[in-house]
């Protein structure tokens, strides 16, 4: 077992046929059984799901976010407020990002230098500044259990040159953020960077493990390259980070990515795309993405999903069908917490698998399934 602080992890077993791991993860406000799916609470709200309801998916951490959160409401009315978890109504353990990602995604125009990051709000235009310590500043006045250091994330393809440079830069500024941490009950990640570059993801890895933070997590991908490019960097990533650790992929994904992610040595994911895509009438199935919207759904009486325990499960694919024609907010909340559900129950499924020492032939199954429906 890691203990680091304020947070552990038990590795229990390890897959015989993969590099599957089964483990806990231990914080001050809760055990989170891995390979876990971290549903996406970017402003402090599950969109469309009330707490309860977000329980009851079965998960048990959410990520929130340190950009939007300190844009609207502002970190300091959530921390006089009790912090995220009070403010939220949420017990159960927190993890923030660092703000990283939303700089590269969001900012039409930021300027990067060794200091920070400069840039516009989206919502207002007003000029912010982001450094490694204002983004821990802002991640200790909202009390997560987990923060996450601040990266320079860069699109790809870029030329090699731009992604040594960042992710040289990004190793500085976990430097910084380990320095700049002062909460003693909130733990705190590193991102290895190095886009598609195999010694790169090496070299950071190596260099950020020496620094010996309580967990790793693998960024900038899932940007717009192909999901072969993605799995070939955790095969190269993920044996140069500690086993004792756990690991977090994020951003991603698709279930074939998670279960593809889990088969390489993933204990961590977050990702929007179960909760975006069920409020655009999309579900995911043992037999694939179901579009509801499509007319064939019109007179079907069956169940989404009939292995999958959601408030949409005693409702026909017709009936939502309907919803989402007629504009009803059911339809949205209906098929959010389905995909929830769903994600959560494929995650009880490959820890259980990886317990049976079964993981590969539970990944080929699922495939099957997958790739046999059709998104209709």
């Amino acid at each position: 077992m890691s203990d680091t602080g304020p947070l552990s992890f038990e590795l229990k077993q390890q897959d015989q046929a993969t590099q599957a791991r089964r483990g806990t993860l231990t914080t001050k406000r809760g055990k989170v059984q891995t390979p876990a799916f971290m549903p996406v609470g970017t402003l402090g709200t599950v969109k469309g799901l009330t707490i309860d309801q977000v329980v009851s998916t079965g998960a048990e951490i959410i990520l929130g976010n340190t950009y939007h959160l300190a844009l609207r409401p502002g970190e300091e009315i959530v921390q006089k407020l009790g912090g995220l978890h009070q403010f939220m109504g949420w017990s159960k353990p927190i993890l923030t990002d660092s703000g990283g990602f939303q700089v590269y995604s969001l900012a039409a125009q930021r300027k990067v230098s060794e200091e920070g990051v400069q840039f516009r709000s989206h919502i207002d235009g007003r000029l912010i500044h982001l450094t490694p310590e204002r983004s821990i500043e802002i991640q200790a006045a909202l009390g997560s259990d987990i923060a996450m250091v601040f990266d320079e994330v860069i699109a790809l393809p870029a030329k090699r040159e731009e992604i040594a440079s960042a992710m040289e830069r990004s190793i500085r500024w976990a430097k910084r953020c380990q320095q700049a941490a002062t909460r003693e009950d909130q733990s705190l990640f590193a991102i290895v960077q190095g886009g598609l570059e195999e010694d790169l993801r090496i070299e950071c890895s190596q260099a950020l493990t020496e620094l010996n933070f309580p967990g790793y997590a693998v960024g900038g991908l899932s940007v717009g390259e192909p999901p072969e490019e993605m799995y070939r960097m955790l095969d190269v990533t993920c044996p140069h980070l500690p086993t004792e650790k756990p690991r977090y992929l994020m951003g991603v994904g698709t279930p074939i990515d998670l279960l593809e992610g889990i088969s390489r040595g993933i204990d961590l994911f977050d990702c929007v795309m179960p909760t975006r895509n069920g409020r655009n009438a999309l579900a995911f199935t043992d037999e694939g993405p179901l579009r509801l919207r499509n007319q064939k759904h019109q007179l079907d009486p069956r169940p989404l999903d009939p292995t999958c325990p959601s408030l949409a499960s005693s409702h026909s694919r017709a009936y939502i069908r309907h919803l989402f024609a007629s504009k009803e907010m059911l339809g949205p909340i209906l098929l959010t917490h389905h995909n929830l559900c769903y994600y959560q129950k494929l995650m009880r499924d490959a820890r259980t698998a990886i317990e049976a020492g079964r993981f590969e032939e539970f990944k080929k199954e699922k495939m099957k399934g997958w790739n046999q429906g059709n998104i209709e």
